[in-house]
């Protein structure tokens, strides 16, 4: 360990950074409680509040695709100020928005915040954390981005409940949905300003010749000693690179994309083919279809998200004596098993003639536990660890193009399963829903097998591409 290293300030930096992920969870959740306001606003049919709720995802898959280029021209730290002033424009016009194309404007300028942050913000730490303890400080994204969704899920049941429901006026001559959304203003102002106290990555500001700076953030977070040691690292991983270009994730030997921009795509694939955003953006909605009130739906939102946050906690705590692989291996099987059981109960579940909602009957208990079980192994594992990974598993040459595809393979599966989520309510039912999220989960082991190597103490400069 290096006596010198000033782990206060490395943490509180990483802290500020993942207000990013707090805004990404916040932004994500938020929607979860506006379903029905929305449906009433802009008189949208499944499709329609479909296209309302993953209109953001398609900001998210532009935001995370260019951020890595952006990030590499401009920096790291200016990336996230741009994504602050996003946030902010739309929280307040989500909430002033009249018409569906405004509201999915928006959504969209959020989205391209989200997707920026979400990649921005682990780069960000692994290139400014010790690689000793690079894990635990970047799955703190992971734990903010539960916060953010744990929030939202309380500042909309806080609200509904106040106001009488979503839909209900609320203050100022505003319906309830309307303040959910501007509720995200908070955070988001907080975040812009803290982002003018922290420093650029030291690795960026060695890339585009900014030595000095470099050598100054350095020394203030390692100490004289090792900042000279990782200042020359840093340099010699670079004499043979020319400068980040997307182009760099084709490897010029063979002309085809390197092997390892295929794994972070997978690992950005897998988790979201599992389903989990189902939960978190229609959770009321799901719950709300077999049975339970507006009320009660929005409650159980609450707890998921105190789950969540739990699990990552776990997460911090052993990430980097155990490895980023067990877990996620672990994480596979849980959620294999905990959604087939789900799939039993809704396949099971009787149709209510009177709500035409699914009738759980004696398997309720049994479907709320495994629900809250699979969210318990999600953010115990693929939550919080593929953005581990992500951040980590690139050589610095290739770091912002494999985190820009991979981003953007994530968050375009995220579109996809979150679009297609009504669709299949209305035509397969939710245990035909759950049954595809459950078959990817099982596909999710063989991949972490065979393709996924650990990157644990291991530094930047070593990771090969």
């Amino acid at each position: 360990m290096n006596t010198q290293e000033n782990i206060p300030l490395i943490i509180l930096i990483c802290c500020v950074a993942t207000l990013g992920g707090f805004l990404f969870g916040f932004d994500s959740g938020v929607i979860n409680g506006t379903v029905d306001g929305l449906k009433l606003a802009f008189n949208s049919e499944e499709m329609g509040t479909g296209f309302n709720v993953a209109s953001m995802l398609l900001g998210c898959a532009v935001g995370a695709f260019f951020a890595g280029a952006l990030a590499d021209k401009f920096g790291r730290k200016k990336l996230l100020l741009v994504a602050a002033v996003l946030f902010i424009v739309s929280a307040w016009g989500s909430g002033i928005a009249s018409s569906s194309l405004a509201f999915i404007f928006y959504r969209i300028l959020g989205g391209l915040a989200v997707g920026a942050a979400s990649v921005m913000t682990p780069a960000y730490i692994s290139e400014i954390a010790p690689a000793r303890m690079r894990g635990r400080l970047a799955t703190i994204q992971q734990v903010a981005i539960i916060s953010g969704l744990f929030i939202a899920f309380v500042s909309n049941y806080l609200l509904a409940d106040k106001a009488g429901s979503s839909v209900s006026e609320f203050w100022m001559g505003f319906e309830a949905w309307r303040w959910m959304f501007w509720i995200e203003l908070i955070p988001a102002v907080l975040f812009l300003v803290l982002l003018f106290f922290i420093p650029e990555s030291p690795r960026f500001l060695v890339f585009v010749k900014r030595q000095e700076q470099a050598n100054i953030v350095l020394t203030r977070l390692f100490g004289t000693n090792m900042s000279q040691q990782m200042s020359a690292e840093i340099e010699a991983s670079l004499e043979t690179q020319q400068t980040p270009k997307l182009s760099d994730i084709v490897d010029k030997n063979t002309r085809k994309i390197r092997a390892i921009v295929w794994v972070g795509i997978g690992l950005a694939v897998f988790q979201q083919l599992v389903g989990i955003n189902v939960i978190f953006y229609y959770g009321a909605v799901l719950w709300q279809a077999v049975g339970f009130t507006e009320a009660q739906a929005l409650t159980t939102n609450i707890i998921g998200a105190g789950i969540s946050i739990f699990a990552c906690l776990i997460t911090i705590a052993l990430i980097d004596k155990m490895g980023r692989k067990p877990f996620l291996l672990v994480g596979s099987v849980g959620m294999t098993l905990t959604l087939f059981i789900l799939v039993y109960a809704f396949a099971s579940a009787d149709i209510d003639p009177l709500t035409g909602n699914l009738d759980l009957g004696e398997n309720g208990a049994l479907a709320l536990i495994s629900a809250n079980t699979y969210i318990f192994f999600f953010n115990i594992s693929w939550g919080p660890v593929m953005w581990v990974m992500l951040g980590e598993m690139f050589p610095n040459q290739i770091r912002g193009s494999g985190l820009a595809v991979a981003g953007f393979a994530q968050w375009i599966s995220n579109f996809a399963i979150t679009m297609s989520f009504p669709i299949m309510l209305t035509g397969i039912g939710l245990a035909g829903a759950y049954g595809f999220y459950g078959f990817c989960a099982l596909v999710s082991i063989v991949f972490v097998l065979i393709f996924v190597h650990e990157t644990k103490g291991k530094t930047l400069e070593s990771m090969k591409g």
